[in-house]
C-alpha cells in the first residue's frame, strides 16, 4: 500500500502568554493512500495543530512531514499538493457558487471556459448542478458545505484536508452529509484526512481513526478495533460509552488491574440465569429511543455499571430503586494495559 502522508516525530510547541504549549508532541503517524483517516480527540487535543502542519499552515517546532514520499516539512500550502476545507466553508459571499467553485483556478491562469466547464462538472458531482448562480447567503449550511467541498475538489488535490466540516451542521443533515462525503470519497478514490471531536462521526466514516489526547497519538485503529479492543483508559472512556473498572472491582471481575465492558454486552438476568455476576440497585434510568441506558449500582461495592437495553426486547426499564442481577461473557470483558488515566 502506497502512503500517502507520513508525518515523522511531529511536534508543534507554542508560547503564549509566558506559558509553553506542547499542542503536539512526536507524532509518528502513516496515512494510506486512498484512506478515509480520521483524527479524533476532544477540544485541544491536538488534533486540528496536526492537520495544519500537514496543510503547511503551521510550521512544526520538529520533525518532519512527506506527501507521496516527498518531504513538505518547509513547503508553504499552496505548493504541497492538498487543499483544505474548514468549519466556518470560507467562501467568498459577493462571488456566485461557480466563481466560487471555479476561484483556485482562476488564480492559476486557467482559461475562462475550462473552469466554468470544471466548475459545473464539480456542482454536479455535489449534487448542485442548478445553484450556479446564486450567493453564498441564498444556500442552506448544508448546501454551503457541498460548494467547499467542490471549490477544494477542483485543484485534483492528492490529498483533502477536512477541518471539522460538519460541526455547524445539525443533527440530521449532519448524518447525511457523513453518508454523502464517504460516498464522494469512496468514489474520487483520493485520500481524506478527517478532524473531529465527534466519535460517532469518526466511527461510521473512516477506514481508520487516529485518536488524540493532550498533544499525543493514543491510539490508531480501525472503527472495530478502536471500539471493542482500546488500547488506553482515555480511549476506551472517549470513544463510546463503556464501564471501566479499576483496582477491587477489576480484580473480581476479571482478575485484572484496569478492564473495560461495553453497557451493550451487560445483560438483566432472568429466571433461566440464577447465578449473575453482579447484584445491584438501579439508579437513575434514561431512554435513548432505541435502548433505556440504566445505571446500576453493585452491592459489593465499586463504581455503577451502564447497562443499555434494546427496546424491542424491553419495553419498559426496571424502575430506579429495583434490584437487579447483571450478567456478561467472559469474552466481552477487555482487559485495558493500565488503571491510570492516559
Amino acid at each position: 500500500m502506497t502512503v500517502a502522508v507520513s508525518l515523522r516525530d511531529l511536534s508543534c510547541v507554542f508560547h503564549s502568554a509566558g506559558k509553553t504549549v506542547n499542542a503536539v508532541s512526536h507524532v509518528n503517524l502513516d496515512i494510506d493512500a486512498g484512506e478515509f483517516f480520521t483524527l479524533l480527540g476532544p477540544s485541544g487535543s491536538g488534533k486540528t495543530t496536526c492537520l495544519r502542519m500537514i496543510g503547511g499552515f503551521i510550521l512544526p517546532t520538529s520533525g518532519h512531514v512527506a506527501i507521496n514520499g516527498q518531504d513538505v516539512t518547509q513547503h508553504p500550502p499552496y505548493v504541497r499538493p492538498v487543499n483544505t476545507v474548514f468549519q466556518d466553508y470560507a467562501l467568498f459571499p459577493h462571488m456566485s457558487i461557480l466563481d466560487n467553485v471555479a476561484y483556485s483556478l482562476m488564480v492559476r491562469g486557467v482559461d475562462r471556459n475550462t473552469r466554468t466547464r470544471r466548475a459545473h462538472e464539480l456542482l454536479e458531482m455535489v449534487q448542485l448542478p442548478d445553484l450556479a448562480t446564486r450567493k453564498p447567503a441564498q444556500l442552506s449550511g448544508g448546501q454551503r458545505q457541498r460548494v467547499a467541498l467542490a471549490r477544494a475538489l477542483i485543484s485534483e488535490p492528492q490529498v483533502l484536508l477536512l477541518d471539522e466540516p460538519l460541526g455547524a451542521l445539525d443533527l440530521k443533515l449532519r448524518e447525511q452529509m457523513q453518508t454523502e462525503l464517504k460516498a464522494l470519497q469512496r468514489s474520487l478514490g483520493i485520500t481524506f484526512v478527517f478532524v473531529t471531536h465527534d466519535q460517532h462521526e469518526a466511527l461510521s466514516m473512516s477506514d481508520r481513526i487516529g485518536v488524540f489526547n493532550q498533544g499525543r497519538l493514543e491510539q490508531v485503529a480501525t472503527p472495530g478495533e478502536l471500539y471493542h479492543r482500546p488500547a488506553t483508559r482515555f480511549v476506551a472512556e472517549f470513544v463510546g460509552a463503556a464501564n471501566v473498572l479499576l483496582g477491587a472491582q477489576a480484580q473480581r471481575y476479571a482478575n485484572a488491574q484496569a478492564v473495560m465492558i461495553r453497557p451493550e454486552f451487560i445483560r438483566i438476568c432472568d429466571d433461566a440465569d440464577p447465578s449473575p455476576r453482579v447484584k445491584g440497585k438501579v439508579g437513575d434510568v434514561q431512554f435513548f429511543g432505541a435502548f433505556w441506558r440504566i445505571q446500576v449500582q453493585p452491592d459489593d461495592g465499586g463504581v455503577a455499571l451502564l447497562v443499555d437495553l434494546p427496546v424491542q426486547y424491553f419495553a419498559n426499564a426496571p424502575a430506579a430503586g429495583q434490584q437487579v442481577g447483571l450478567s456478561w461473557d467472559q469474552s466481552a470483558m477487555h482487559v485495558l494495559d493500565g488503571a491510570t488515566q492516559s
